[in-house]
């Protein structure tokens, strides 16, 4: 039964699969600049796997390596047993941008791997792990365009605050 995990090395062939799969579509190119894509261009700097494991584990301390103006994230896998699923971030507080565009949880799900209710089981998973630092409610966005992370949100109880731009935002009770 897949489950949130924090990085593991175990998953090293399905997440490299995984990102091949997320590049087919477009995306983690220079231009991407989601947590996603920055975790590909960390991968492609530190080529040994469980060094780069470690690296995304310690994203979360306060003096963690990311870009400038990121602020601590805990970065957890979506795994069940050596299968890369994908992967939800809990930004541990907001900056401006966050708070218009990002808020404190985003999830990716592996294109192969969509339309199986994976990233709703994921975002409900992490809500308690959200409330455990701190925040209450989490603030969530999509685009407009992306009606399936809209039912995501939803079904795990977002409640829409308004629209800024192209995005949604809602927000969520995480106890």
């Amino acid at each position: 039964m897949p489950s949130l995990t924090r990085p593991v090395s175990n998953v090293r062939v399905s997440y490299l699969a995984a990102l091949d799969e997320f590049r087919q579509e477009g995306r983690l190119g220079d231009d991407d600049a989601t947590g996603l894509a920055y975790e590909a261009r960390e991968l492609a700097e530190e080529p040994d796997f469980a060094r780069y494991v470690v690296a995304q584990r310690d994203r979360a301390e306060e003096q963690g390596r990311r870009p400038d103006g990121w602020v601590p994230d805990t970065l957890l896998w979506f795994v069940d047993a050596d299968e890369w699923i994908g992967r939800l971030d809990i930004r541990h507080r907001l900056t401006p941008a966050l708070l218009e565009a990002g808020g404190h949880i985003g999830y990716d799900v592996r294109p192969s791997m969509r339309r199986r209710g994976y990233a709703t089981q994921m975002l409900h998973d992490a809500l308690p792990i959200a409330a455990s630092l701190g925040i209450n409610p989490a603030l969530l966005t999509c685009n407009v365009t992306n009606v399936p992370s809209r039912k995501v949100i939803e079904a795990n109880g977002g409640m829409l605050e308004d629209q800024r731009g192209e995005k949604l935002r809602f927000w969520v009770k995480t106890v």
